[in-house]
């Protein structure tokens, strides 16, 4: 696998992690109270995410058209970063909610 393959497996690691930290980041803004600086952040992490969608993708269209992409532990470790942040992010937005209606809940007593 030559240099350029490599370094776009590791931009998915660092884009899938990016997005996974602002997912966590969100929910810890979410339980201090600031559930518009914890959307605000799961919306920068949803962005941060589709951007390494968009990467992965590309990797698709290319297996598709006859240009194989080669499988090794980078690959698979960059797969997973990009499961895992869907899972953050799914999680953190219920999160979120569940904060903000605890915090209504909280207000109206």
């Amino acid at each position: 696998m030559d240099e350029e393959k490599y370094n776009v497996h590791f931009e998915l690691i660092s884009l899938a992690g990016t997005a996974r930290s602002l997912a966590m980041e969100a929910i810890e803004e979410a339980r201090n109270g600031n559930t518009e600086e914890a959307k605000r952040l799961t919306a920068e992490s949803r962005e941060t995410h589709v951007k390494a969608h968009k990467k992965m993708f590309g990797m698709l269209e290319d297996e598709a058209n006859g240009r194989p992409v080669e499988m090794n532990i980078i690959a698979v470790h960059a797969q997973d970063h990009i499961a895992m942040a869907t899972t953050a992010i799914d999680m953190a937005e219920e999160i979120i909610h569940l904060y903000e209606l605890i915090y209504q809940k909280e207000e109206k007593r």
